[in-house]
């Protein structure tokens, strides 16, 4: 079946970065149609989108609290996709998902970012 492995996530400073990757199995982000995505839930919040990257031709969207702070790439051979966090700020805490669409949508299992000092 598909999965995706989220990995990364972890402790940081206000200010600092990490970077997420999320390795897919079974579904080739590089075939026409593909979009890959990162949401984050925060506890007692919504689940929202943060970046989103068409796999195809590369065209990317992000949320408006995260532009220009936040970069999501994929490399095909690798068949990942990433999320290069900088400028942290308190509010990104949150579990961090990967998401994966195709015919179908698939969900990784997420991972924590906590921002604090």
């Amino acid at each position: 079946q598909v999965q995706l492995v989220e990995s990364g996530g972890g402790l940081a400073q206000p200010g600092g970065s990490l970077r997420l990757s999320c390795k897919a199995s079974r579904f080739s982000i590089g075939l026409p149609g593909r979009l890959m995505s990162w949401y984050r839930q925060a506890p007692g919040k919504e689940r929202e989108l943060v970046a989103r990257i068409n796999s195809t031709t590369g065209n990317t969207d992000y949320a408006d609290s995260v532009r220009g702070r936040f970069t999501i790439s994929r490399d095909v051979p690798k068949n990942t996709v990433y999320l290069q966090m900088i400028s942290l700020k308190p509010e990104d805490t949150a579990v961090y998902y990967c998401n994966a669409k195709g015919m179908n949508d698939y969900w990784g299992q997420g991972t924590q970012v906590t921002v604090s000092s």
